[in-house]
C-alpha cells in the first residue's frame, strides 16, 4: 500500500488527527481540491470572527449612549474587507507549511474513491489501508426558479460593499449572525423563515430578545413562509427633468420603446434588484439575497457509489468508532452522521479520537458537554442540559442569574447580561443558557464546571479576578448555594 491512511479533505477533521498518526510512524496522505484548511479556516469561522469584531465593539460603545459616549463609532467595511482578505489569504499557505512540518503528504485535486483501498486524484491513483472521509458540509440551495441569484455565506463574507437591503433565507446561525452585522451597520434586511422560530436550538426567550433588538434596527422577520421564486428586476435610470429612477418594466414596452414619450435617455445606468415571491403571496424586493437554510453533507462525486456506501444530507452514518458500514472507511467531522452538534470543536475532538482509534489505543468515542454559541449581538450560548427540558422536569431546578443588572458597572454598562443555570436536586450544575455580550466566555466557564463536576461549595471557596463577567456571574451563583 502507498499509505496507511488517506484523508479526503484537509480541514480540522483531517490534519488534527493526521499529525499524531504521522508522529506514530504511519504514512499519511491528505487530499484537498480547494484551499488547505477547509471551510472554517478559509471561508467561515475565521472570516466571520474578523468581520464581526468591529460591530461587537460598536454595540459595546452604544451602551454608553448619553452617559459618556461622544461621537459615533463607524465601521469602514471596504477597509475591514481588505484586512480580512489579507489575513485569510495567509491561512492556506500557513497550513500547507504546517503539513510539511508534520511530514504529511498532500495531493491537490478532487479525491475520488475507486474501491475500498484506492483513491484517484486527477491522473494519479493512491492505495491505502484506511480511508477517512472529512469533506465537511456545503450550503443548502433551494431548488426554485431563480436560485442562480442566491448567494451563500462564502459570498457574503467576501463582499466588497454591504448591501443596503439584504434578504436572508433562514434563521439559523448564519442568518442571525449576518443580520446582526447588517443591523449594526445601519442597513436593513428581511429574514424569510420556513418555520415558526429562529435559532431553534437556543433558549427561545433569549432568542426573542435578539429578535426584538434586530427589529428595532430595521431587520424584519417573516415566519412560516415558503419560497416560490426569485425574479431579477433590472432598473434603468432615465435622465428626465425630474431625474427619476424608473423601473425598466414600467419605463419600456416589450419592443424597447418608452411608455413615457416625454422621457429622454441620454445614457443608461442599470441597477439590479431581486424580488422573492412566497407561496403565501408575500413579495419582497432587495438588492442581495443570502441562502442561509443550513448545510448538508458534501459528498457528491467522491465515488461513494463505487463502494456502495450510503449517505444522507446529514452525512455518513458511523458507529461509536467513527467507522462506516465498510470497515476500513471512516467519516470524521461535519460529514459524519453522529447526532452530535456539527461544530469545528467537535470535529477536532473526533479527529484526535480517530487517531487513537486507528492506532488501537481507544475504546468507543465519548463526548464531554459541548457548548454552542450564536455570535449575534449580543451573543447567546447554551451548554449542557437545556432549560426547555429542565423546566418540564421535576428532576431539575432552573435559576435565573441576572448578573448584568447587579453588576452593570463591572460589565461595561451592560445591564441585560444574564444566565439561566440548571441544577439537580443536589445543586450540581448540569447546564446553562447565557445571554450577554461575551456569552462565549461565560459558556466556557460553565463547560469547565459541568465537565469537571465542580460543586457550588467548591466554586464558593475559590477566589476570582474582579471585575470580570465570569467573576460576577460566579458570585451570583452564591444565591443558589446559600438559597438566598
Amino acid at each position: 500500500m502507498d499509505y496507511d491512511v488517506i484523508y479526503i479533505g484537509s480541514g480540522n477533521a483531517a490534519w488534527q488527527g493526521g499529525r499524531f498518526l504521522r508522529k506514530a510512524g504511519l504514512k499519511i496522505l491528505i487530499i484537498e481540491e480547494s484551499l488547505y484548511g477547509g471551510t472554517c479556516a478559509n471561508r467561515g469561522c475565521n472570516s466571520k470572527a474578523l468581520l464581526d469584531a468591529p460591530y461587537e465593539i460598536k454595540a459595546l460603545a452604544d451602551n454608553f449612549e448619553g452617559v459618556g459616549k461622544s461621537g459615533n463609532f463607524e465601521v469602514n467595511w471596504p477597509d475591514l474587507m481588505k484586512l480580512k482578505r489579507k489575513r485569510i489569504a495567509g491561512m492556506a499557505p500557513f497550513l500547507d507549511a504546517k503539513f510539511e512540518e508534520y511530514d504529511l503528504d498532500v495531493a491537490h485535486g478532487k479525491g475520488v474513491i475507486l474501491d475500498e483501498h484506492t483513491v484517484q486524484v486527477g491522473d494519479e491513483t493512491f492505495t491505502t489501508n484506511k480511508i477517512v472521509i472529512s469533506t465537511g458540509l456545503k450550503p443548502i440551495i433551494p431548488d426554485i426558479p431563480g436560485k442562480e441569484y442566491l448567494h451563500d455565506s462564502t459570498d457574503f463574507l467576501d463582499i466588497d460593499e454591504l448591501p443596503k437591503h439584504t434578504i436572508i433565507i433562514g434563521a439559523g446561525f448564519v442568518a442571525m449572525e449576518f443580520a446582526s452585522i447588517i443591523a449594526e451597520a445601519g442597513y436593513e434586511a428581511d429574514l424569510i423563515i420556513r418555520g415558526d422560530m429562529a435559532l431553534k436550538y437556543f433558549h427561545q426567550p433569549y432568542v426573542q430578545n435578539i429578535i426584538e433588538i434586530l427589529k428595532e434596527k430595521n431587520i424584519r422577520f417573516h415566519f412560516n413562509e415558503r419560497l416560490k421564486e426569485i425574479i431579477k428586476d433590472e432598473s434603468i435610470i432615465i435622465n428626465n427633468p425630474e431625474d427619476k429612477i424608473l423601473n425598466l418594466k414600467k419605463a419600456l414596452n416589450t419592443d424597447d420603446k418608452l411608455r413615457d414619450p416625454d422621457a429622454k435617455i441620454d445614457n443608461k445606468a442599470y441597477e439590479n434588484t431581486f424580488t422573492i415571491n412566497c407561496e403565501s403571496g408575500l413579495s419582497i424586493t432587495g438588492d442581495y439575497i443570502i441562502a442561509a437554510m443550513g448545510r448538508e453533507a458534501n459528498l457528491e462525486d467522491i465515488g461513494l457509489e463505487n463502494i456502495g456506501l450510503n449517505y444522507t444530507k446529514s452525512g455518513i452514518k458511523v458507529n461509536n468508532h467513527l467507522q462506516s458500514e465498510i470497515p476500513n472507511i471512516y467519516a470524521c467531522g461535519d460529514v459524519a452522521d453522529t447526532g452530535i452538534a456539527k461544530l469545528v470543536t467537535v470535529a477536532i475532538h473526533q479527529s484526535k479520537y480517530l487517531a487513537k482509534e486507528l492506532l488501537g489505543q481507544a475504546d468507543e468515542i465519548t463526548y464531554p458537554v459541548v457548548p454552542a454559541v450564536a455570535y449575534t449581538i449580543p451573543r447567546i450560548a447554551t451548554v449542557g442540559i437545556p432549560a426547555y427540558i429542565a423546566e418540564k422536569s421535576d428532576e431539575y431546578e432552573v435559576h435565573r442569574i441576572r448578573y448584568g443588572k447587579s453588576y452593570s458597572l463591572e460589565l461595561k454598562n451592560d445591564r441585560t447580561a444574564e444566565a439561566k443555570v440548571i441544577v439537580d436536586k443536589d445543586l450540581n450544575i448540569l447546564g446553562a443558557e447565557i445571554y450577554a455580550a461575551d456569552a462565549e466566555n461565560v459558556a466556557n466557564m460553565f463547560t469547565f464546571i459541568i465537565n469537571q463536576k465542580i460543586s457550588l461549595e467548591e466554586l464558593d471557596y475559590m477566589i476570582y479576578a474582579f471585575p470580570s463577567s465570569s467573576s460576577v456571574c460566579l458570585y451570583k451563583l452564591h444565591n443558589i448555594h446559600y438559597k438566598f
